[in-house]
């Protein structure tokens, strides 16, 4: 499904913006805007469900433990008066369902800037290496790749399936050649000599794992060695994985260290990506009563989730379309924490926040909260 959403949903919108504006950078940003504005109405509810929830969940549980006393003989009625509860507040799992219809979408989004055209491809073939005399009892099953959009220029794009026609399984001495096509069947190498500059998309092979189980040629014809269990890895090049935008030297590029030393331009993608999310949080507490459990939470959620991009690093092209989405979410939220509320949840919103008057008025004073009401002069000693 994430496959098709990328191929005839994504794509055809990322070929449409390059058509305009001749980069790739700007089409990230472009693609990205479209489908967060497709998605907006479901990520709105999610946001203003969560609001919601914040005010009267305190209310919630409070009348929640007072149902379960009253009626702890009688489940019929405990059943229907918490419905009847979650009817005037809502459901804490209403907010759930936006986010899981538009999961699919956000995945074959990720999906396409993690492929061809800003990152390079790869096809890779988990092989298993038995004796000789063991192979024969084995059944023969064709092994075929996922598809991936291969593009060859900024308007010739074909979907590329990567398929071993003997299986995953090889005894030793045995001898396969991977077969990169078409889904009509059409071979790579075949579509590459009707492409100008085709060789420069022509696959590398490589054994990441178990070296002495098996070797691959640079035709990606697989031998088998030794028995054993072997990785082997095709790459096709990303027509814009070495292309830069703004600061951005390559859109391709991952990690933060290089060669080089320190990569300044994911160093400072990521450095927005944590900066953008945390503001997505300060600004979904805006107009509410301090949470401390919350308060903590929105510092040390950002600073986790920046530092799994040190250990687990994505190409910049994604990392880009993540700061682009944090903004419009940040923006999203800003908006959305305007509008105005039902009169239940104003009410008990209301009432949250003079209570919090009358707290942080008394703790300035060093009195209890009861001693005076805001509004009272201090008492002379």
């Amino acid at each position: 499904m994430i496959g098709y959403i990328s191929d005839n949903l994504l794509i055809p919108i990322l070929d449409f913006f390059y058509g305009l504006v001749p980069s790739y950078g700007l089409a990230i940003i472009a693609l990205t805007v479209v489908i967060r504005l497709a998605l907006f109405p479901l990520s709105a509810g999610s946001i203003r469900n969560a609001r919601r929830m914040r005010i009267a969940q305190p209310v919630m549980q409070q009348r929640q433990a007072e149902i379960k006393s009253r009626y702890a003989n009688n489940p019929q009625k405990q059943q229907e008066e918490l419905g009847k509860l979650m009817k005037e507040f809502g459901s804490p799992l209403a907010g759930c369902l936006p986010l899981l219809v538009q999961m699919p979408i956000l995945f074959a989004l990720f999906a396409t800037l993690r492929g061809s055209p800003f990152a390079d491809v790869p096809y890779t073939f988990n092989l298993k290496v038995l004796p000789a005399d063991q192979i024969a009892a084995v059944e023969t099953k064709p092994f075929n790749t996922a598809s991936h959009s291969i593009f060859l220029s900024a308007t010739n794009h074909l979907p590329v399936i990567g398929s071993l026609e003997g299986g995953t399984k090889l005894g030793v001495g045995d001898r396969q050649t991977v077969s990169l096509h078409t889904k009509s069947g059409e071979s790579f190498s075949s579509v590459l000599g009707g492409v100008d500059q085709g060789a420069a998309f022509q696959p590398t092979w490589k054994v990441t794992k178990g070296e002495g189980v098996v070797s691959v040629d640079a035709n990606g014809t697989i031998t088998a060695l030794a028995p054993g269990d072997a990785t082997v890895e095709g790459t096709i090049p990303g027509l814009a994985a070495r292309s830069g935008f703004l600061f951005i030297q390559a859109l391709g590029r991952v990690g933060f260290m290089g060669d080089g030393g320190v990569n300044w331009d994911i160093a400072i993608l990521v450095a927005a990506f944590g900066a953008t999310l945390f503001l997505s949080q300060i600004l979904s507490g805006m107009g509410m009563p301090p949470n401390p459990q919350q308060a903590t939470a929105n510092k040390i959620t950002p600073v986790m989730i920046t530092a799994m991009f040190l250990f687990f690093p994505l190409p910049a092209g994604v990392l880009l379309y993540m700061v682009v989405a944090n903004i419009f979410q940040a923006l999203q939220t800003f908006l959305l924490t305007r509008e105005a509320l039902p009169e239940n949840l104003q009410k008990i919103l209301d009432q949250q926040l003079a209570q919090q008057a009358v707290t942080v008025g008394a703790s300035a004073t060093g009195g209890a909260p009861s001693d005076r009401l805001p509004f009272e002069p201090k008492s002379r000693k």
